[in-house]
């Protein structure tokens, strides 16, 4: 039994958010994945990029079982791709393939070819934003791996929001961590990484759209190089 079946059925979940962002500022990594799993109980979910495996590992522990999401976008480096399947096959976690309702030859044919280069918010939005949409409206809550310390818009995000956007509760479990804890925790726990970090890719996204970064360079410097873009649209 979850915390919220034990709660009066009209319970306000941006309440429960507004109390928790408070309590769990500032709380250990696993303190804040264990309220959630408490709390929500099956109606949460991880979802994950595939560019390293560490938050899968932290929530496992304490969710063993915990649908994942990946999104598919069709546009993924083959490293990303190979990563899924090794998370899905070592650890205790159920790994979920999100697909956008159109292939990338039927999103060609109705748009034109490159739409990546040529309008890349909206290429985003119909590979990222709008599959993933659909496929956390099962779950009442989710679990993100963003950082505060990776871009500029996510300095201000909480622990534990409101995800507006799609009216569920967002669970930031690693926001207060650095990129020097991500390397040790990895490093402690053989976590699984992509292989394109070793090769100059810090920040892994859709293959057309990254480049390996320069030594020096911000780490995220080589998602959508040139295009003035910083967000996919998933974490806005």
């Amino acid at each position: 039994m979850t915390l919220l079946e034990t709660d009066r059925p009209t319970l306000d979940l941006e309440d429960i958010v507004e109390s928790a962002a408070a309590a769990l500022e500032g709380a250990p990594t696993l303190e804040v994945i264990r309220w959630a799993a408490a709390t929500f109980g099956e109606r949460i979910c991880l979802t994950s990029s595939m560019s390293d495996a560490a938050l899968i590992h932290l929530v496992s522990k304490v969710k063993p079982g915990i649908d994942v999401l990946f999104v598919d976008t069709g546009y993924h480096f083959a490293e990303t791709v190979g990563t899924r399947d090794a998370v899905e096959a070592v650890y205790p976690v159920n790994v979920i393939n999100v697909t956008p309702s159109r292939t990338v030859e039927e999103q060609e044919t109705a748009l034109g070819p490159r739409l990546h280069g040529r309008n890349p918010d909206l290429c985003c939005h119909l590979r990222k934003v709008e599959p993933l949409g659909r496929a956390l409206e099962g779950y009442m809550a989710w679990f993100s791996g963003i950082r505060r310390d990776e871009t500029a818009s996510r300095r201000d995000r909480r622990v534990v929001e409101w995800d507006r956007k799609r009216g569920m509760v967002k669970v930031n479990p690693i926001l207060d961590w650095t990129q020097d804890d991500m390397h040790n925790y990895i490093e402690d726990n053989g976590v699984i990484v992509n292989p394109l970090h070793y090769d100059g890719y810090p920040s892994i996204g859709c293959e057309p759209c990254t480049r390996p970064v320069a030594p020096g360079e911000d780490p995220r410097s080589g998602r959508w190089a040139g295009m003035g873009k910083t967000e996919c649209g998933i974490h806005l």
